[in-house]
């Protein structure tokens, strides 16, 4: 790729990104880190998790998203009798004109570009799990035929993290599939008049259309393309090394606090998310501070803590903060 056409996608990367995320703040008010999360997600090609309590406007933010996209979108209700077929789809009896029946496979609504799984933590273990081969391999598998679904695919799932009761807390295997954990916090006092105002009035906004599926595709390629130098990945690999009790790399707090670190996913996601950051920036390569920005969003879901660490009512952030406070950015590189 010459150094034109660098210049020539980066720009078009930024412009395309500013515009879907000028169409998502026609309906979400602040959220700023949020909004970027979700789509730092979409145009590197991961899933996201947003965790918040009720009307912060998750659900909103994830359907402006996909209006703002032509691309098709499907929300999932996750409830308790929820079960694997509604999502994936199922082979149903059909008869021909000629009376002979045969099985035809009716898709589920998992086959889509974008999809809401809405308070995915209500559903049970098995149903959950129904979308962990859709999430990694981006197939669906019914009977002994395997589907491919349909590029971009982006799931996005919410949930609720004060209300436990009736709820089924995502295994660790499922949150390691999600490249970006979110925390969606309550809105300021001016940020909530900015809300009435949109919505109290009759006059709601709505997103309208900047790109398509091909766009986003071509673009989440060429994001994967940006440079990083072999001491940033170094770097983001010991991030994640420095969540794992025992590591050479280890911190106090984390010896102390923390049961299970973060996977390998964690240094992939630190490393694309830092090269989208980098790109907004107006850079065509990673940087240390870009994969810092990246700690928390994509390893605070990755990280167990042992019960001393949940009984002295700490969280993974905390432990994530301590690891970029005391872990120097730049190191000697082994031979």
């Amino acid at each position: 790729m010459s150094v034109e056409e660098v210049k020539r996608n980066a720009e078009e990367f930024r412009r395309v990104y500013a515009a879907v995320k000028a169409e998502i703040q026609k309906c979400i008010v602040c959220h700023e880190a949020v909004v970027d999360g979700v789509l730092f997600c979409l145009f590197v090609g991961g899933h996201a998790l947003l965790e918040g309590v009720p009307g912060l406007g998750k659900t909103y933010l994830v359907r402006s998203l996909a209006q703002a996209l032509s691309l098709k979108f499907s929300r999932i209700q996750f409830t308790p009798d929820l079960m694997p077929a509604d999502i994936i789809g199922t082979n149903v009896v059909t008869e021909d004109e000629r009376g002979r029946r045969y099985f035809e496979f009716k898709q589920g609504p998992v086959f889509a570009n974008i999809i809401l799984a809405d308070e995915v933590n209500r559903a049970t273990p098995k149903t959950q799990s129904a979308l962990l081969e859709a999430m990694q391999e981006h197939t669906v598998t019914a009977g002994e035929t395997t589907y491919t679904l349909e590029e971009p695919f982006l799931v996005m799932a919410t949930q609720n993290p004060i209300e436990m009761e009736g709820t089924y807390p995502l295994p660790e295997a499922q949150l390691d599939r999600f490249l970006a954990k979110l925390n969606v916090e309550y809105s300021g006092r001016e940020e909530l008049i900015t809300i009435l105002e949109r919505t109290t009035t009759g006059k709601l906004a709505e997103p309208e259309p900047v790109a398509d599926g091909a766009t986003i595709d071509r673009l989440k390629r060429f994001a994967h393309t940006v440079a990083a130098a072999r001491h940033v990945e170094d770097y983001a690999v010991r991030l994640v090394l420095a969540t794992h009790p025992g590591s050479e790399f280890a911190t106090e707090m984390t010896n102390r606090y923390v049961r299970y670190g973060g996977s390998p996913r964690g240094a992939q996601a630190l490393v694309l998310f830092a090269k989208v950051r980098a790109l907004l920036d107006g850079r065509y390569n990673a940087a240390f501070s870009d994969v810092a920005s990246a700690a928390l969003p994509c390893l605070r879901h990755r990280l167990i803590l042992n019960f001393e660490g949940e009984a002295e009512g700490l969280t993974t952030d905390s432990v994530i903060e301590d690891i970029l406070e005391k872990l120097p950015a730049a190191v000697e590189q082994p031979a």
